[in-house]
Protein backbone atom coordinates (compact mmCIF):
# COMPACT_ATOMS: atom_id res chain seq x y z
CA UNK A 1 0.00 0.00 0.00
CA UNK A 2 1.54 3.33 -1.04
CA UNK A 3 2.54 5.82 1.90
CA UNK A 4 5.13 8.03 3.18
CA UNK A 5 7.42 8.24 6.36
CA UNK A 6 6.18 9.94 8.41
CA UNK A 7 9.63 10.53 10.85
CA UNK A 8 10.96 12.01 7.15
CA UNK A 9 8.15 14.19 6.28
CA UNK A 10 8.13 17.40 8.14
CA UNK A 11 9.28 19.31 5.08
CA UNK A 12 5.34 18.98 4.31
CA UNK A 13 4.79 21.37 6.94
CA UNK A 14 7.49 23.86 6.02
CA UNK A 15 6.35 23.91 2.44
CA UNK A 16 2.30 24.34 3.62
CA UNK A 17 4.12 27.28 5.64
CA UNK A 18 5.84 28.98 2.69
CA UNK A 19 2.49 28.71 0.60
CA UNK A 20 0.48 30.69 3.13
CA UNK A 21 3.13 33.34 3.62
CA UNK A 22 3.33 33.69 -0.18
CA UNK A 23 -0.61 34.05 0.11
CA UNK A 24 0.19 36.97 2.87
CA UNK A 25 -1.73 39.94 1.10
CA UNK A 26 -3.86 37.78 -0.46
CA UNK A 27 -5.50 36.70 2.23
CA UNK A 28 -5.55 40.08 4.04
CA UNK A 29 -6.86 41.99 0.62
CA UNK A 30 -9.85 39.00 1.02
CA UNK A 31 -10.33 39.44 4.78
CA UNK A 32 -10.21 43.26 4.17
CA UNK A 33 -13.16 43.37 2.04
CA UNK A 34 -15.77 42.09 4.79
CA UNK A 35 -13.43 41.87 7.98
CA UNK A 36 -10.22 43.11 9.48
CA UNK A 37 -8.13 42.40 6.88
CA UNK A 38 -5.42 41.20 8.89
CA UNK A 39 -6.33 37.35 8.28
CA UNK A 40 -3.11 36.74 6.18
CA UNK A 41 -0.80 38.90 8.29
CA UNK A 42 -1.76 36.45 11.09
CA UNK A 43 -1.42 33.45 9.59
CA UNK A 44 1.62 34.24 7.77
CA UNK A 45 3.21 35.20 11.45
CA UNK A 46 2.29 31.95 13.10
CA UNK A 47 3.16 29.89 9.99
CA UNK A 48 6.45 31.47 9.54
CA UNK A 49 7.08 31.06 12.80
CA UNK A 50 6.72 27.50 12.97
CA UNK A 51 8.77 26.57 9.72
CA UNK A 52 11.53 28.45 11.43
CA UNK A 53 11.54 26.46 14.52
CA UNK A 54 11.00 22.84 12.55
CA UNK A 55 13.13 23.21 10.39
CA UNK A 56 16.24 23.53 12.88
CA UNK A 57 15.13 20.31 14.61
CA UNK A 58 14.71 16.49 13.99
CA UNK A 59 10.98 16.21 13.67
CA UNK A 60 8.40 13.61 12.19
CA UNK A 61 5.58 14.76 10.53
CA UNK A 62 2.99 14.69 13.72
CA UNK A 63 6.14 16.32 15.35
CA UNK A 64 6.01 19.27 12.88
CA UNK A 65 2.36 19.63 13.44
CA UNK A 66 1.98 19.78 16.81
CA UNK A 67 4.97 22.51 16.30
CA UNK A 68 2.54 24.40 14.46
CA UNK A 69 -0.48 24.11 16.55
CA UNK A 70 1.47 25.40 19.44
CA UNK A 71 2.68 28.43 17.84
CA UNK A 72 -0.84 29.16 16.51
CA UNK A 73 -2.09 28.61 19.47
CA UNK A 74 -0.21 30.78 21.90
CA UNK A 75 1.64 33.42 19.65
CA UNK A 76 -0.88 34.79 17.11
CA UNK A 77 -3.70 37.05 17.27
CA UNK A 78 -7.35 36.49 15.75
CA UNK A 79 -9.71 34.34 15.65
CA UNK A 80 -8.45 31.51 13.21
CA UNK A 81 -5.10 31.15 15.39
CA UNK A 82 -6.78 29.21 18.12
CA UNK A 83 -8.92 27.11 15.92
CA UNK A 84 -6.36 26.31 13.29
CA UNK A 85 -4.02 25.62 16.14
CA UNK A 86 -6.67 23.01 17.50
CA UNK A 87 -7.57 21.33 13.86
CA UNK A 88 -3.49 21.14 14.07
CA UNK A 89 -3.46 19.73 17.26
CA UNK A 90 -6.05 16.71 16.65
CA UNK A 91 -4.28 16.29 13.47
CA UNK A 92 -1.12 16.01 14.85
CA UNK A 93 -2.35 13.01 17.62
CA UNK A 94 -4.22 11.39 15.00
CA UNK A 95 -1.00 10.46 12.91
CA UNK A 96 2.06 10.66 15.60
CA UNK A 97 2.24 6.79 16.22
CA UNK A 98 1.83 5.89 12.68
CA UNK A 99 5.55 5.11 11.32
CA UNK A 100 3.35 5.11 7.31
CA UNK A 101 1.23 7.32 6.64
CA UNK A 102 -0.60 5.46 4.33
CA UNK A 103 -3.82 6.17 2.67
CA UNK A 104 -6.08 5.24 6.03
CA UNK A 105 -3.91 7.32 8.78
CA UNK A 106 -3.74 10.21 6.26
CA UNK A 107 -7.63 9.93 6.15
CA UNK A 108 -7.92 9.74 10.09
CA UNK A 109 -5.70 12.84 10.55
CA UNK A 110 -8.17 15.00 7.92
CA UNK A 111 -11.44 13.58 9.77
CA UNK A 112 -9.84 14.35 13.20
CA UNK A 113 -8.80 17.81 12.16
CA UNK A 114 -12.34 18.41 11.23
CA UNK A 115 -13.89 16.82 14.30
CA UNK A 116 -11.34 19.49 16.25
CA UNK A 117 -12.87 22.22 14.18
CA UNK A 118 -16.36 21.08 14.69
CA UNK A 119 -15.80 20.62 18.66
CA UNK A 120 -15.08 24.23 19.54
CA UNK A 121 -17.32 26.26 16.96
CA UNK A 122 -20.86 25.84 15.58
CA UNK A 123 -19.97 26.70 12.10
CA UNK A 124 -21.83 24.46 9.29
CA UNK A 125 -21.18 24.71 5.21
CA UNK A 126 -23.18 27.45 4.16
CA UNK A 127 -22.51 29.40 6.51
CA UNK A 128 -19.78 31.40 5.29
CA UNK A 129 -16.51 29.88 6.66
CA UNK A 130 -13.65 27.70 6.57
CA UNK A 131 -16.23 24.51 7.28
CA UNK A 132 -17.48 25.30 3.18
CA UNK A 133 -13.95 24.12 2.17
CA UNK A 134 -13.13 21.80 5.06
CA UNK A 135 -16.20 19.40 5.14
CA UNK A 136 -16.62 18.43 1.54
CA UNK A 137 -12.78 18.22 1.18
CA UNK A 138 -12.98 15.54 3.89
CA UNK A 139 -15.50 13.82 2.39
CA UNK A 140 -14.58 13.78 -0.61
CA UNK A 141 -11.17 12.47 0.15
CA UNK A 142 -13.10 9.87 2.25
CA UNK A 143 -15.60 9.29 -0.65
CA UNK A 144 -12.80 8.74 -2.84
CA UNK A 145 -10.87 6.04 -0.64
CA UNK A 146 -14.25 4.27 -0.08
CA UNK A 147 -14.82 3.65 -3.83
CA UNK A 148 -11.52 1.97 -4.43
CA UNK A 149 -9.81 5.03 -5.80
CA UNK A 150 -6.41 5.22 -4.48
CA UNK A 151 -4.15 7.41 -2.36
CA UNK A 152 -3.22 10.20 -5.11
CA UNK A 153 -6.99 9.55 -6.21
CA UNK A 154 -8.68 10.37 -2.92
CA UNK A 155 -5.43 13.60 -2.50
CA UNK A 156 -6.70 15.06 -5.78
CA UNK A 157 -10.62 14.37 -5.09
CA UNK A 158 -10.32 16.59 -1.81
CA UNK A 159 -8.56 18.93 -3.28
CA UNK A 160 -11.06 19.33 -5.93
CA UNK A 161 -13.35 19.84 -2.97
CA UNK A 162 -11.75 22.17 -1.22
CA UNK A 163 -11.32 24.79 -4.15
CA UNK A 164 -15.04 24.19 -4.88
CA UNK A 165 -16.09 24.79 -1.44
CA UNK A 166 -13.98 27.93 -1.28
CA UNK A 167 -15.35 29.07 -4.40
CA UNK A 168 -18.96 28.62 -2.99
CA UNK A 169 -18.28 30.92 -0.76
CA UNK A 170 -18.93 33.77 -2.60
CA UNK A 171 -22.34 33.86 -3.56
CA UNK A 172 -22.85 33.40 0.49
CA UNK A 173 -23.77 35.39 3.22
CA UNK A 174 -21.99 35.30 6.36
CA UNK A 175 -23.65 33.96 8.98
CA UNK A 176 -21.12 33.83 12.12
CA UNK A 177 -17.81 36.29 13.07
CA UNK A 178 -17.54 40.06 12.13
CA UNK A 179 -18.73 40.12 8.72
CA UNK A 180 -22.11 38.45 9.41
CA UNK A 181 -22.89 41.86 10.66
CA UNK A 182 -23.00 43.22 6.98
CA UNK A 183 -25.44 40.60 6.14
CA UNK A 184 -26.35 40.96 2.33
CA UNK A 185 -23.14 42.79 1.44
CA UNK A 186 -21.03 40.23 2.74
CA UNK A 187 -22.27 37.86 -0.49
CA UNK A 188 -19.79 38.23 -3.87
CA UNK A 189 -16.78 38.10 -1.56
CA UNK A 190 -14.67 35.03 -0.98
CA UNK A 191 -14.62 34.13 2.54
CA UNK A 192 -10.78 34.60 4.13
CA UNK A 193 -11.00 31.53 6.38
CA UNK A 194 -12.18 29.67 3.50
CA UNK A 195 -9.87 30.42 1.29
CA UNK A 196 -6.75 29.79 3.52
CA UNK A 197 -8.08 26.34 4.30
CA UNK A 198 -8.37 25.81 0.69
CA UNK A 199 -4.44 26.51 0.74
CA UNK A 200 -3.70 24.63 3.55
CA UNK A 201 -5.55 21.08 2.54
CA UNK A 202 -4.10 21.51 -0.77
CA UNK A 203 -0.21 22.29 0.32
CA UNK A 204 -0.59 18.81 2.25
CA UNK A 205 -2.36 16.87 -0.14
CA UNK A 206 0.29 18.20 -2.51
CA UNK A 207 3.19 17.51 0.19
CA UNK A 208 1.88 13.88 0.11
CA UNK A 209 1.61 13.26 -3.63
CA UNK A 210 5.13 14.37 -4.23
CA UNK A 211 6.55 11.83 -1.52
CA UNK A 212 4.46 9.26 -2.30
CA UNK A 213 5.87 9.53 -5.39
CA UNK A 214 9.40 9.88 -4.62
Amino acid sequence: MPSFKNSASAGIVTELAEVIVANRAYLSEIDGLIGDGDHGVNMAKGFGRAAERISVKDMSFGNALSELSDVLMSEIGGSMGPLYGMMFQDMSESVEAAEDVDEKAFGKMVRAGLEAVQSIGSAKVGDKTLMDTLVPAVEAYEGAIASGQGYVAALEAMKVAAAKGRDSTIDLVAKIGRSARLGERSRGVLDAGATSCCLILTALADGAAKRLSA
